[in-house]
């Protein structure tokens, strides 16, 4: 049976370890201010839950959480027992069987094949209340790479590559920005 967590489950510790909190918070925050008060969010590869999830949290949405990792998603329940949480990989999971005014895949969609990056864009849409929003994180440029932490390959489409998966499924970009770890963020909207 193959590790649904691309890697993520063997080296969970390590990336709690790891994990910089100073870096994200700050553009997902001034992201969250499109949206409502309250809203409700779904984080897609949530991890443990910091610094992503505890930002949207701090902000008052309605948080759900998803990760493939059993032991990032027990980190998650022991800090924040009242979120709902799963543990599945994104491309199967049922997203709670509801839609959501936003989601958020933050260091998620490079670590998986390409297919299933689309496989997960598409589903995202379907997840969307119309006027919801989708942010994720991915490097602009079309390349692939070893990931430092699982030494598993890691895969950016690109700019342009998004932007038409995207559109394909309903979904606008509306903006990009990049944080204090260059991490480069794509902000769509359905319509």
């Amino acid at each position: 049976m193959s590790d649904r967590s691309n890697g993520y489950e063997a080296i969970a510790d390590d990336f709690i370890r790891a994990r910089r909190s100073s870096i994200g918070p700050s553009v997902v925050r001034a992201w969250s201010k499109r949206l409502a008060p309250g809203a409700s969010i779904l984080d897609i590869g949530c991890g443990s839950g910091v610094p992503i999830s505890q930002c949207l949290i701090e902000e008052g949405f309605e948080l759900h959480g998803l990760d493939a990792s059993a032991t990032l998603i027990k980190r998650f329940r022991e800090r924040f027992p009242s979120v709902p949480v799963e543990c599945s990989p994104a491309e199967d999971s049922s997203f709670f069987d509801r839609a959501f005014d936003a989601v958020v895949a933050w260091g998620l969609m490079f670590l998986l094949p390409a297919e299933t990056q689309i496989i997960v864009i598409g589903r995202v849409a379907h997840a969307l209340n119309t006027g919801g929003h989708f942010l994720f994180t991915c490097p602009s440029e079309v390349c692939s790479w070893t990931d430092g932490m699982t030494g598993l390959l890691s895969v950016s489409l690109g700019y342009h590559a998004y932007e038409r998966q995207l559109a394909a499924h309903g979904l606008i970009l509306s903006g990009n920005d990049r944080d204090e770890g260059e991490n480069f963020y794509y902000f769509a909207e359905k319509r």
